[in-house]
């Protein structure tokens, strides 16, 4: 059993908009600065906010969710794998929390961000928003900390906070609560992140990231305690987790992966698990290119297609390229956005109807509201390219767009409700849908995806 002795921290919060990505980025620019080789993971299916960590670390920013790795124990081993795995080369994790700290599926904690600091003994350090608080401040930390015995929260930061108020707070705070201060950070409005539908916009729209990121570590090395935050994340534990026995795999196949301005939502460790059953990843724009590579395979994750309608529209080259090569029978896996793609058209909020990859018949379209979001159980209700007709696997929706097509090949199972609903247009080697998947928690299925890409090659190979 592989054993690791890591630093970490994580930093959760009350709530969403706490600062947490801005509390978390600016730690990270300030390991980068002080030469500590870092690695940096998101609790739950977000895509966006690891963007932001490989955007400051330069290397790939890691998805931990107890739902979507397998639920119970599945999933908190796999956790301490990945989590052991990508950082025990590196001085430091840092994890970064999602939503509140115990809000986990319906009314329950279960996939919360506290449920993983206690898979995977990490001290916890809380984020609050220091506006319009004083003492009041202590009672919120206090709740959090004693809410569960084992909540693993040790200190806490303040966030958009002003000098002379931390200086006069602090110790209040740290008597009260019981907790340690670990500094603040003040209200900087030119540093802030964007929003929109889906949340922050993505790392790569923000021109002047570099320049914020300085910023806040300009403001970060002067009011956070170094020395605390350090010193409070080699108090955890050792980390052990079970390394399973992976066979070889048998010849390469090459996996095109749509991966541009349109299509950008990837689990880094369902890459991995793709290149572990032999997958060669050949990243392709449909924006920007003309044809598909040489694949044998093809793989449209999510993202925001819909911000580059007309133009994904325009490339009619791509179109035929991904059409004929899907109905000659190249395996296909498409989530969310990538679904979109493949329909016959995108309707416009004008009622234009843009032609695109015709894979899929019918149209989809932006709704104005969230359609579905959350985790799902997926059900398959025949044999498809992932799933066979019994199989269980779990996934994440979150999506304000709709669909024509009849996607029936599965049904959807909301966690933490009575609500079902079909889902998942499956024929041939198609398996196409709005859910996300992470396949580290399905590696049988990324075997399967990649041995019909190996049959795919042999059927075409002249």
């Amino acid at each position: 059993m592989p054993t690791v002795n890591l630093p970490r921290l994580m930093m959760a919060a009350a709530s969403s908009r706490s600062g947490k990505t801005t509390v978390v980025c600016t730690l990270l620019e300030l390991l980068c600065q002080r030469n500590y080789k870092a690695a940096a993971f998101k609790s739950g299916p977000d895509y966006i906010d690891p963007m932001f960590h490989t955007r400051v670390l330069d290397t790939p920013s890691y998805n931990l969710d107890l739902f979507l790795l397998g639920r119970s124990g599945k999933g908190r081993q796999e956790a301490c794998r990945l989590l052991g795995r990508h950082g025990r080369q590196k001085k430091i994790a840092v994890l970064e929390g999602a939503m509140g700290y115990y809000d986990g599926i319906g009314t329950g904690s279960e996939a919360s961000a506290y449920e993983l600091a206690a898979a995977t003994e990490t001290p916890v350090v809380i984020v609050v928003d220091g506006r319009g608080s004083a003492l009041t401040l202590a009672a919120v930390l206090k709740g959090l900390a004693v809410f569960r015995k084992d909540s693993h929260i040790a200190g806490f930061i303040v966030n958009r906070m002003k000098p002379m108020v931390y200086d006069r707070y602090y110790r209040v705070w740290e008597k009260e609560s019981g907790l340690t201060a670990l500094g603040y950070l003040p209200d900087m409005p030119d540093c802030s992140f964007s929003s929109r539908h889906l949340g922050l916009v993505t790392a790569s729209e923000i021109e002047n990231l570099q320049d914020i990121l300085g910023k806040l570590a300009d403001a970060g090395a002067k009011s956070l305690d170094w020395d605390a935050i350090m010193k409070l994340a080699r108090t955890a534990p050792p980390l052990a987790w079970d390394e399973p026995e992976m066979p070889a795999p048998a010849d390469t196949v090459r996996l095109a992966v749509a991966r541009d301005e349109a299509f950008c939502f990837y689990y880094e460790d369902s890459l991995d698990a793709l290149r572990s059953c032999g997958a060669e990843l050949i990243f392709f724009s449909p924006l920007h290119d003309g044809s598909l590579p040489d694949c044998d395979g093809l793989y449209l994750g999510g993202g925001y297609p819909e911000l580059h309608a007309q133009d994904l529209s325009r490339n009619g080259s791509m179109l035929t390229s991904i059409r004929q090569a899907i109905r000659q029978g190249m395996p296909c896996l498409a989530e969310c956005g990538g679904f979109m793609y493949l329909h016959d058209y995108y309707r416009c909020q004008n009622g234009q109807l843009l032609p695109w990859a015709g894979v899929i018949s019918g149209e989809t379209y932006m709704t104005g509201s969230l359609r579905h979001f959350g985790y799902v159980t997926l059900e398959a209700q025949q044999d498809t390219l992932l799933l066979s007709r019994g199989e269980t696997m779990t996934a994440h929706e979150f999506h304000y767009s709709g669909s024509t097509a009849s996607d029936d090949a599965c049904m959807a199972y909301k966690a933490g409700s009575s609500r079902q609903w079909t889902s998942i247009v499956a024929r041939g080697r198609l398996f196409a849908g709005y859910p996300h998947i992470h396949l580290c928690g399905y590696p049988d299925c990324a075997s399967r995806f990649i041995d019909a890409c190996r049959h795919f090659r042999k059927e075409v190979q002249p």
